[in-house]
């Protein structure tokens, strides 16, 4: 028996780009069963939109906008508790899959054989569109550590980490660890549920052959010495979550002195590229500042609403 597959995008007022995935996700080599968009809250006419276009979509209407956690903890509850689907494929509304993605996720994860019960969460590889440089997933050693080379030649890699789009969940996975966390807003939540299903004896596996389009946000390629890649030009409010989630995840989730460490100088770091790079600067600086008071103290929640 085919195993049924639905798609969950969380969008919020981007309805071009919405409109490019859609018609990606309906090219699809393995067609989806279900087509999942939660709007969250959009002001652009996003639900309507997407009635008079894409009759064919279940659109979730939220009152308000929740965030990418708030998103995908909607979608994740209907499509794999409500609607029973085997698999739940996730994506943010700048995401552009290859026609063929979905079907190399299936046969790369049928590859898996024997394992393919351990393997809870496969993902696909996303690409920036203008540069061709991979967002490459990671190993979570108290702290992130980038794949060997040698790793990333093979067709499947088993990482810890990986970023939300373009992952799909079996639905036993989601019954047995929960749903993301809606606390945490934006960023870091994805992080945090692959960590949860490795906490919980489940594999994740990165198909090399799935590949998607994938922007990160206003990523730029930049050049500095000893440093060359790109720089995600982030809202301050964006920055806040960042700086706040890791702190949380270093003070509470996984406490020890190795993660603490790790998320200071992580952020350190990435302040010194909001000076290098940033266009906002101390905007951006101030709300990292309060972002890591906030996570210290595990204050979560929604604080700041990306305009």
């Amino acid at each position: 028996m085919s195993r049924s597959v639905a798609s969950v995008t969380v969008a919020y007022n981007d309805f071009v780009g919405l409109q490019r995935q859609m018609d990606a996700l309906l090219r699809q080599t393995r067609s989806l069963r279900e087509i999942i968009v939660v709007d969250n809250a959009s002001t652009d006419g996003t639900s309507a939109l997407l009635a008079a276009q894409y009759p064919q979509v279940t659109v979730l209407r939220m009152p308000e906008n929740l965030g990418v956690g708030g998103g995908f903890a909607a979608g994740l509850a209907y499509a794999a508790h409500e609607k029973r689907h085997d698999w739940v494929w996730m994506f943010d509304q700048d995401s552009l899959p290859a026609d063929d993605a979905l079907g190399a996720l299936l046969d790369g994860s049928e590859s898996l054989g024997k394992i393919d019960g351990e393997v809870g969460i496969v993902a696909a590889l996303p690409v920036h569109p203008e540069t061709g440089i991979r967002y490459e997933p990671l190993l979570w050693r108290d702290g992130y550590v980038k794949l060997s080379s040698d790793l990333l030649k093979q067709p499947v890699w088993f990482a810890d980490l990986v970023i939300s789009s373009g992952c799909m969940v079996r639905r036993d996975v989601i019954e047995n660890i929960g749903l993301p966390r809606a606390d945490l807003f934006m960023y870091f939540l994805d992080f945090e549920y692959c960590l949860r299903a490795r906490s919980h004896g489940y594999k994740i596996a990165v198909i090399t052959d799935s590949k998607f389009a994938h922007r990160m946000g206003n990523a730029r390629k930049v050049r500095f010495p000893g440093y060359s890649g790109l720089w995600p030009d982030r809202a301050p409010a964006s920055e806040y979550y960042i700086s706040r989630n890791l702190t949380y995840a270093a003070w509470w989730l996984y406490p020890n002195c190795r993660t603490k460490r790790f998320a200071v100088r992580h952020l350190v770091r990435h302040a010194g590229g909001v000076l290098l790079f940033g266009s906002r600067k101390l905007t951006c600086l101030g709300r990292m500042a309060q972002g890591f008071l906030d996570g210290r103290k595990a204050s979560l929640g929604i604080r700041f609403r990306p305009s």
